[in-house]
């Protein structure tokens, strides 16, 4: 996931009173077999589970939500650590022997810890991998091995203010190219009201918000110093450069971003569908519409969201391996794969699934293309998409700085594909 985690169970109104789903799960843990035919499995009476949301603590719907996932007859004990440490931890405890039974990685991490090691099989494990979406799935297969499944998906779409559109005279449907989105940010700015927030923070969160930019622009992740990424570096620096974006857009991550927008006085935002419920709960009319390519059309977003794996372990692998099996099986199989899924602001990742969930609730409607189309941020690099994400901040990073100056924003993409090959 890249995304921002902080406000996620306050704000997705798709989190069930926290009692009725610890009721509903509950059902599944003790209605599951016991850990597996492994004779040591008996001494396995503790599970232990990672996650990367910390701003969730043990009284926390999300932590009561996962306790009620324990195989019968043991007890789970979650850790969470950010996202950016997860993997460095992960890393550790594997070389330790003493790796959790169920880790959530963010999608991105995954090729790379696949590929170090890190993580079991599926089929090693016994994760029921079928199902789900192959663009949301894609992140957890490398080499042709899959490793885990998505516990949701999200994706990022370009929030507007229908009040400050309509007081400026602006169209929304001229929203479909970036002419179309410059136009309408010089009219907004000009009848007195801000333009746009994104998150452009260093690390994966701001590469995360920089692609659908990218890729719009037609860049493709194999070459980061192309003309075609230059010129998307270059959109976001000129919004800087004329006052459209904030220049606390350099270190805003997405949740302060949001914040901006929710003030009312930005026309624009691009953030993700975690935060469709809190739109809709505004005193203002906000509205989702596609993140506009270069040309007419939508660009390509990314997909967010973490994965269900099972790292690799150095003793009673078997008895591991079959308590991992009960808890993925009980977060992401069919009978709860939806509430998982709003539990987090997430959208299921197995399009049937999804579609009863966005049936369920009108603001859902209009991310139903976005989700379906969205590609994932490894699938033409692997575990390289690490390099080359990194490489792309640093460039990112300049860019915003320079606000606006063309020559600094090539010379760093030029900088970035000699990092990513580095």
């Amino acid at each position: 996931m890249i995304t921002t985690r902080s406000t996620r169970l306050a704000k997705v109104a798709g989190v069930a009173a926290g009692a009725a789903l610890v009721t509903t799960l509950a059902a599944c843990s003790s209605d599951s077999p016991s850990s597996g035919d492994d004779s040591s499995s008996a001494k396995l009476t503790t599970v232990t589970f990672w996650d990367p949301y910390p701003q969730y603590d043990d009284t926390s719907d999300w932590a009561k939500y996962v306790q009620a996932c324990a195989p019968a007859g043991t007890t789970l004990k979650r850790t969470t650590a950010p996202t950016a440490d997860l993997l460095n931890n992960l890393t550790t405890a594997v070389k330790e022997g003493n790796a959790p039974d169920v880790i959530l990685l963010d999608n991105p991490a995954v090729p790379e810890a696949a590929s170090s090691g890190l993580l079991a099989p599926a089929s090693d494990v016994g994760i029921d991998t079928s199902g789900f979406d192959a663009n949301l799935a894609g992140p957890g297969t490398v080499d042709d091995v899959t490793y885990g499944v998505p516990v949701g998906a999200n994706t990022l779409g370009l929030y507007y203010n229908k009040d400050i559109l309509d007081k400026a005279g602006v169209d929304p449907s001229t929203l479909t190219s970036w002419d179309g989105l410059n136009a309408a940010l010089e009219k907004v700015t000009k009848a007195g009201s801000k333009g746009i927030t994104f998150a452009g923070i260093s690390g994966e969160e701001g590469v995360f918000q920089f692609l659908p930019w990218f890729w719009g622009a037609g860049a493709n992740l194999k070459d980061p110093g192309s003309a075609q990424a230059t010129e998307a570096g270059q959109l976001l620096s000129d919004w800087i450069g004329k006052g459209y974006a904030p220049k606390s857009a350099t270190t805003d991550n997405q949740s302060a971003s949001w914040d901006l927008f929710l003030t009312g006085k930005y026309a624009f935002a691009e953030n993700g569908s975690w935060f469709a419920k809190a739109a809709s709960e505004q005193k203002f009319h906000a509205v989702m519409v596609p993140i506009p390519g270069k040309a007419e059309g939508a660009a390509p977003v990314p997909t967010g969201g973490e994965f269900a794996l099972a790292p690799m372990q150095k003793k009673d692998s078997s008895a591991h391996y079959a308590n991992a099996k009960q808890v993925i099986d009980c977060l992401v199989g069919k009978d709860n794969q939806v509430k998982t899924a709003d539990a987090l602001g997430y959208f299921a990742a197995n399009k049937d699934l999804r579609q009863t969930q966005i049936a369920s609730d009108k603001i859902w409607t209009p991310w139903a293309a976005a989700i379906e189309s969205a590609q994932g941020r490894t699938s033409d690099l692997g575990a390289q998409y690490t390099v080359t994400s990194a490489a792309i901040s640093t460039a990112l990073q300049t860019s915003l700085n320079a606000a606006g100056d063309s020559g600094q924003v090539g010379d760093a993409f030029k900088q970035a594909a000699q990092d990513a090959q580095g």
